[in-house]
């Protein structure tokens, strides 16, 4: 268990460091969102490295979870202040007065007062952390079972994946969403109930729950992917035909797989957004699941801690890249300005690991402990679907 002792380790030092002022709030806060995205990029090798289905909707499944507990953290927030600005009335306020009040500050941005049905349960705590399960499995099942019924696979699932999220993002842009179309969720960084509390605090309470979110996934997914289970996924990867010849139920298999990743990616999206303090339609467009699989095949596809390192190192470097922290290179005639050609960076990195290290950094991360499985090929490449109990392992 090499990665989930590193990220003790991590996780310890830098809370130390916090402690002693030597990192800001915002670092511990980027550290924290950064956690949270590859558990996402965990649960991504799980359907892409693991079982073949290349996936380019599992960011939708992020954002889903980021709207269910933004939407509680929204309401509970704005009943807290509609609730001051009313105590000094001298009669208390009727169930309907503080429900049009809310829904006027809510969607005032929007054009109306009312409140949609889908906001419901925005008031109770337990009800939307059940919805970040519920929402993102249930819209998994039912276009996973479509899918897989009809057994769609290949470029054309990846393609009806990405339809899926392009659709859910466009839909969300609308005003009539229910969801403040284009203004989304903000203010989320403002827990109800710790109004006291120092974002310091807070941002460190995240950042261990992100860590332990990430823990727990990782275990959960190296389970899966240890015992039959795992080496029937990976049979359905190489040789989905001669699985389902041999008696297999192949479309159970991949609906397993393609909607408990859901679930744990809808998850990392509820502990992403209260870090970020905003969702925003913008966070399921389609660009942000290529950018998943990107971190993924970075990272070394087929391999869990591979897919969890690439996310966080591609990420901080995104983040480095485009804050300005990379200093511009002056060429005489043209200046590299990096918050402009990171892109181009990320995109050229990408093709070089396809091409010349399908293994990404967690194949460089196995030469360097000099680690060597019987029966494992020398060249870079996800595993051959050989059964690996130890898998995850690292």
């Amino acid at each position: 268990m090499i990665f989930l002792a590193a990220l003790a380790v991590f996780v310890l030092l830098v809370t130390l460091l916090a402690d002693a002022g030597m990192i800001s709030t915002s670092t511990v806060k980027l550290l924290g969102k950064t956690l949270c995205l590859a558990l996402a990029a965990v649960a991504m090798d799980v359907v892409w490295g693991y079982t073949g289905i290349l996936s380019l909707g599992h960011m939708a499944f992020f954002g889903l979870g980021g709207y269910a507990i933004g939407m509680w953290l929204m309401w509970a927030r704005t009943e807290a202040i509609v609730l001051a600005d009313m105590a000094a009335r001298t009669l208390p306020p009727t169930p309907s007065e503080l429900q049009d009040a809310i829904g006027s500050q809510i969607f005032g941005v929007v054009g109306t007062s009312d409140i949609p049905m889908i906001w419901t349960f925005a008031h109770s705590l337990p009800l939307q952390l059940a919805m970040v399960v519920l929402v993102p499995g249930l819209l998994a099942l039912v276009f996973g079972w479509l899918a897989f019924r009809s057994r769609v696979a290949g470029v054309y699932l990846s393609i009806l994946t990405q339809a899926m999220t392009l659709a859910l993002s466009l839909y969300l842009f609308q005003n009539d969403s229910g969801l403040r179309g284009n203004n989304g969720l903000s203010g989320l960084q403002n827990i109800p109930g710790f109004e006291t509390t120092s974002q310091a605090t807070i941002s460190i309470a995240f950042f261990w729950g992100s860590a332990l979110a990430l823990g727990l996934g990782y275990l959960l997914f190296a389970w899966v992917v240890s015992g039959r289970m795992g080496s029937v996924l990976r049979a359905v990867r190489d040789d989905e035909a001669r699985v389902r010849f041999l008696g297999y139920h192949v479309e159970s298999f991949k609906l397993f797989a393609f909607t408990l990743t859901a679930i744990v990616t809808g998850i990392a999206g509820a502990l992403y957004y209260p870090q970020a303090g905003i969702i925003n339609p913008n966070e399921i467009a389609p660009v942000a699941s290529i950018y998943l699989a990107v971190w993924v095949a970075i990272g070394g596809r087929g391999r869990l801690y591979g897919a969890a390192i690439g996310a966080i190192v591609v990420s901080l470097l995104s983040n480095w890249f485009t804050s300005g922290g990379a200093p511009d290179i002056d060429l005489g005639i043209y200046e590299i300005r990096w918050t402009e050609w990171w892109l181009v960076l990320l995109g050229v990195s990408f093709i070089c690991v396809t091409l010349f290290a399908p293994q990404g950094l967690g194949g460089l991360f196995d030469l360097l402990s000099a680690r060597r499985r019987s029966g494992r090929r020398a060249s870079y490449g996800p595993d051959t679907g050989a059964k690996r109990p130890e898998e995850g392992a690292e």
